[in-house]
């Protein structure tokens, strides 16, 4: 709290926006309004090109944070930020000016430095909200508050609505709508934004040490896959035809690899038609990345590095604190453990490959799982999430699915009718997933045949077959490991937030 922390009668009080009806709304704007025409009608500028600013808010108290009451420094800086606490007072004035990491500093107008005028002016036309630029000498007060005594003022930029008062939270729903708001009034929002950019910049920094590549695939696509799921669809007037948002870059990055760039991955958007709940949006981030000469067992090593990396770039630790103040540790070597295992244990029967789907339905009727278009694999991993997922608690690399779930991925080595993938699961949810890409393209074209019987039984996610990746395949695809991560979701494990706290800006109704 500093020494100007109430509001001046005259000025806007800071109220929750949900707090207004529509007409105190346009009232407060309607008085902002004509303190901008003020400023205007008197020549000078509310919403000026620049202002000559020097310094920093972060940098001045970086210098001068540790200035004992009532010191003076000599020094004069330009600064500007915010008003986000106002006090006026007859003969001074304060104001808190706040930049935009958080930092805040004390601004003090008074009648002996700036003048009876700009004194007034300052009373009349300033609000809490506003941007002002401020020029003065460092000092610190007699409360040993850091501020700028004034000797000079700029209005910087006029706000003409109100801000949210600064004591109250913003509710779950403004703060994802207005998310503006949010990072000007909340610490841990701005955090969030810092924390997801060392998340990435961490990502990148760890592929870089590993000699991988990064490139752009495309977002606009002529034929949806490299993944199950429902596309966007959209019409390009250009070309006169169907395309879709990308779902996932894999087919594209696999080219890639064909053409000989052997460690290659990609941050990207992906968009897929389905539904949004507290770990899943339409629109999300994802790394997808690849390996040539690996396999799903030195995909999941590196996985486990990059996200290990990610946490202390973000926490310092890899054990990381979330939001609810719980202790998470990602750190030392993750569990493996395979799904048809640790599902017979759970389900206390034996399901193998060969178990059929007569007896999954009924295991699964039992415990009242439906699933639209039914086989094996697709019952199998849902009793796997019914009876498994929920008792996960470290950090767990899930092994070895069904061959009917995974049409991108290659037979495994020594088990009939499975697939050599793991699914990640970190925190209840899945964060990864990775695999032996299959490369073989006899195989890979009766996949997609496969594929393409389960969309005309009413599978809206099934995967088309796809004639270019295959030609591509025929020119030879080295062994090679993928993984594919979503950014949301590992910001979600570091954190302990939803996934629409993750997201800058998510996608709402």
């Amino acid at each position: 709290m500093t020494e100007n922390s109430a509001a001046h009668p005259s000025a806007a009080a800071p109220v929750e926006p949900e707090e207004l009806s529509a007409a105190e709304v346009s009232e407060q704007k309607a008085v902002r309004l004509a303190k901008r025409d003020r400023l205007i009608g008197l020549g000078l500028e509310a919403y000026p090109v620049a202002v000559p600013v020097t310094d920093t808010i972060p940098s001045v108290r970086e210098r001068f944070g540790g200035l004992e009451a009532d010191a003076k420094t000599d020094v004069i800086v330009g600064l500007a930020g915010r008003i986000v606490h106002l006090r006026n007072t007859g003969k001074l004035c304060f104001a808190s000016l706040q930049s935009g990491d958080g930092s805040r500093i004390q601004a003090m107008i008074s009648l002996a430095e700036v003048g009876e005028e700009s004194l007034e002016l300052w009373k009349e036309l300033v609000d809490l909200g506003d941007h002002v630029f401020v020029t003065g000498e460092v000092i610190s007060s007699r409360r040993g508050e850091l501020s700028v005594m004034a000797t000079g003022w700029k209005m910087a930029t006029k706000s003409l609505l109100p801000l949210p008062n600064l004591h109250n939270e913003l509710g779950e729903e403004s703060r994802v709508r207005s998310r503006y708001l949010d990072l000007i009034v909340r610490d841990a929002a701005r955090t969030t934004v810092l924390s997801r950019a060392k998340a990435v910049a961490s990502l990148r920094e760890t592929f870089t040490k590993l000699d991988f590549v990064e490139v752009e695939t495309p977002m606009l696509q002529v034929m949806h896959g490299g993944a199950s799921a429902r596309p966007f669809v959209t019409h390009s007037n250009a070309f006169d035809m169907e395309l879709f948002l990308r779902i996932a870059p894999e087919l594209f990055l696999k080219r890639a690899v064909v053409g000989g760039i052997d460690r290659i991955y990609e941050i990207n958007r992906n968009f897929r038609n389905e539904g949004a709940d507290s770990s899943h949006s339409p629109e999300f981030a994802m790394l997808e990345a690849y390996e040539a000469y690996g396999d799903y067992t030195s995909i999941a090593a590196l996985t486990q590095k990059l996200i290990q990396n990610a946490a202390f770039a973000v926490a310092g630790s890899h054990v990381v604190t979330w939001a609810d103040g719980t202790e998470y540790d990602l750190g030392g070597e993750w569990d493996r453990i395979s799904l048809y295992h640790s599902l017979s244990e759970a389900a206390g029967v034996e399901i193998t490959p060969k178990t059929s789907v007569a007896v999954l339905q009924q295991l699964a009727d039992s415990v009242g799982i439906e699933v639209a278009v039914p086989n094996h694999g697709k019952l199998v991993e849902e009793l796997w999430e019914h009876f498994v997922k929920g008792t996960l608690e470290r950090p767990t690399f899930v092994m070895d699915f069904p061959v009917e779930t995974s049409p991108l991925t290659r037979d495994h080595r020594t088990i009939a009718g499975v697939v050599e993938k793991w699914d990640l699961y970190i925190g209840g949810f899945e964060l990864a997933t990775g695999y032996s890409e299959l490369v073989d393209p006899v195989v890979q074209r009766e996949r997609f045949i496969q594929q393409a019987t389960q969309s005309a039984a009413g599978d809206v996610e099934a995967m088309p077959l796809d004639e270019e990746f295959l030609r591509a395949l025929e020119h030879g695809m080295p062994p090679t490991g993928g993984m594919g991560m979503g950014i949301d979701r590992l910001l979600m494990a570091i954190t302990g937030l939803g996934i629409r706290e993750t997201i800058l800006f998510p996608l709402v109704k």
